[in-house]
């Protein structure tokens, strides 16, 4: 058995390698099935501990796995003591597997063009609002404007429902948010998080961005959802300097 991930099509350096796994080619059952690497959702932990061995098999390294919480933190992971809490991850020595898991929220892979640093972030609506890109685009320590980006694969705006009070906080950040949702019934709207992530990447000097279009939602035999399927497993998106 074979984890099955794909890489991301996009002008990193050679020297950059970033995957994303899906869930298949994993031992994890039910609802988890099969790839499930996330080991806080209430899969068998020996399953998970399976799955992410047959990850490492793929991998220069054991990846530096983050409690996530929503939220703004950035681990400088390059060290054996990193900080076991964020929501994005920096590296600059080779070998150093930076990683985030998602399940709808959207993982952003970044480098620059100098191919000295690496970085992934975990970006749900939470995590953007809070500006989880804009902390990771300032952990990543070099100009923006020598920095690539990959939007991963997130919930889709054809899928992804949100009440008036999630758009009222991307208003009031930047009235371009608008263009992010569209009307769908009575203090509901449809929100794009590749667009909200796109302008806060341009708003910070990022002009390289790629990627985005495939929905966690629709496509069920390659990703998970948890806005789909409530109990389900999480995917990974990782990327490390050659």
């Amino acid at each position: 058995m074979k984890a099955e991930w794909f890489r991301p099509v996009w002008p990193a350096p050679s020297r950059v390698h970033a995957l994303i796994t899906t869930r298949q080619g994993g031992v994890s059952r039910g609802p988890y099935a099969s790839l499930n690497l996330g080991d806080h959702v209430g899969d068998d932990p020996e399953a998970v501990r399976a799955n992410r061995a047959l990850l490492r098999e793929d991998l220069p390294s054991e990846p530096k796995w983050l409690k996530q919480v929503h939220g703004v933190r950035v681990a400088a992971v390059d060290g054996a003591l990193y900080p076991k809490e964020g929501d994005a991850a920096v590296a600059r020595r080779p070998g150093t597997v930076c990683a985030v898991l998602t399940a709808d929220c959207l993982p952003v892979l970044l480098c620059n063009e100098a191919a000295t640093v690496v970085g992934v972030a975990h970006a749900g609506w939470r995590g953007l609002s809070a500006g989880i890109l804009e902390h990771a685009v300032v952990g990543m320590g070099v100009p923006p404007a020598s920095l690539i980006a990959y939007l991963g694969p997130a919930i889709g705006p054809a899928s992804f429902e949100v009440g008036d009070e999630v758009r009222e906080v991307f208003l009031h950040h930047a009235a371009a948010a608008a263009a992010a949702f569209l009307p769908h019934g009575p203090g509901k709207w449809l929100c794009d998080l590749y667009e909200l992530a796109r302008q806060r990447l341009r708003a910070c000097g990022v002009s390289g961005i790629h990627g985005g279009g495939m929905c966690t939602y629709f496509d069920a035999d390659r990703f998970f959802s948890y806005r789909r399927d409530g109990v389900t497993g999480r995917m990974a998106a990782l990327i490390w300097l050659g």
